[in-house]
């Protein structure tokens, strides 16, 4: 498959007990109009389950929504899952109700993009293109 007729496969989960789930549905609907192939696998996931998800669908990137204030232990949870499992490379993004003062510490972390409220959707779907892209071209 060319870079030009290569489809973007991404992961939409929704870490924890968090079961809030319209705003990952919004991002996973625009990014499958956008041209990506979308994996949605449903609220109440365990970092170490949205891990083994990505790694079996082969997936260029993972976008993570946390609405319950979890997202300082849950997002970081994924990636430490993604490390163990020789992943690391798969670039996790995130949003929901995040804090300003919290998104330094999530990409401490290895969160790659962090979205809040308000975010437009044509940045969102840059960032997804944008890291699909970073993770291809590493392969």
């Amino acid at each position: 498959m060319t870079e030009g007729t290569r489809k973007n496969r991404v992961l939409i989960a929704k870490p924890g007990l968090d079961g809030h789930d319209r705003g990952a549905k919004i991002i996973a609907r625009a990014l499958r109009d956008d041209g990506f192939e979308v994996v949605y696998t449903g609220i109440r996931q365990t970092p170490d389950e949205i891990a083994v998800i990505a790694i079996q669908e082969d997936v260029a990137a993972i976008g993570l929504s946390s609405l319950s204030g979890a997202h300082l232990s849950l997002f970081p949870a994924v990636v430490d899952e993604l490390k163990k499992a020789d992943a690391e490379e798969i670039p996790v993004l995130g949003g929901g109700i995040i804090p300003d003062e919290d998104i330094p510490q999530l990409k401490k972390a290895g969160i790659t993009e962090i979205f809040g409220p308000g975010t437009p959707i044509s940045g969102i779907l840059k960032a997804f293109r944008d890291a699909c892209e970073r993770y291809h071209n590493k392969r």
